[in-house]
């Protein structure tokens, strides 16, 4: 039993290590993917959109299609979505909101909130992975004092024990708290791409149905 206490050192510095640098491998991947997603300003998703409803009014579906498709716009969920109005415009606009709605939460906010999920559960698991530490340090140090009741422990014979036991259980926190606040800025941008994209989108739309009403 106390050769596993003593081996669960290294291996729980190792989880949390790796737990540490995968919850950031995860913020860094969603903040690249969502600014990959969103425009970089109002001014830019306005421009774009000013473009697509220059081609709608001239009726030019194929036009925004290749628009849509251009370099600067394919990643953008804005332009994804309104291929996929475009595809099925033959709809009614209450038929083409829910379809908009439903491959927004699929094809863009379902990776995203995968990822994300990866980051809460780093934030749960350090510091138990902290609290084990500190657990398992404690019963290592209360076995010394227990296997020398007679003769006394000299203190730094447990020093090294108390310590991984304290140095876990900061870890863990370490790790948990900036990951908390950087989900917080994740979480943050990816209402603001939400936002951002329902407004441009319903723009569209309206614009979209004043053009199939007069055919």
């Amino acid at each position: 039993m106390e050769l596993i206490l003593r081996w669960s050192g290294p291996v729980i510095y190792v989880a949390m290590a790796l737990a540490a640098l995968y919850g950031l491998f995860c913020v860094v991947l969603l903040i690249r993917k969502i600014s990959q997603k969103r425009f970089s300003s109002p001014a830019r998703s306005a421009e774009f959109l000013e473009e697509v409803r220059d081609r709608l009014y001239r009726r030019d579906f194929d036009g925004i299609a290749e628009l849509c498709d251009s370099p600067p716009y394919w990643s953008k969920a804005l332009a994804q979505m309104i291929l996929v109005a475009l595809a099925h415009r033959d709809r009614g606009l209450s038929k083409l909101r829910i379809l908009l709605a439903e491959k927004y939460e699929r094809d863009v906010l379902a990776d995203l909130e995968y990822r994300f999920s990866w980051i809460g559960t780093i934030v749960k698991t350090a510091p138990m992975l902290g609290l084990l530490g500190t657990v398992s340090g404690m019963i290592l140090a209360f076995a010394k004092i227990a296997g020398a009741s007679e003769t006394g422990v000299n203190p730094a014979d447990l020093a090294e024990d108390i310590s991984f036991a304290l140095f876990t259980t900061a870890c863990g926190l370490m790790i948990a708290i900036p990951l908390t606040m950087l989900a917080s800025l994740v979480q943050v941008r990816k209402g603001k791409m939400t936002d951002a994209v329902q407004e441009d989108l319903s723009e569209f739309l309206h614009d979209l149905e004043k053009v199939m009403a007069e055919g």
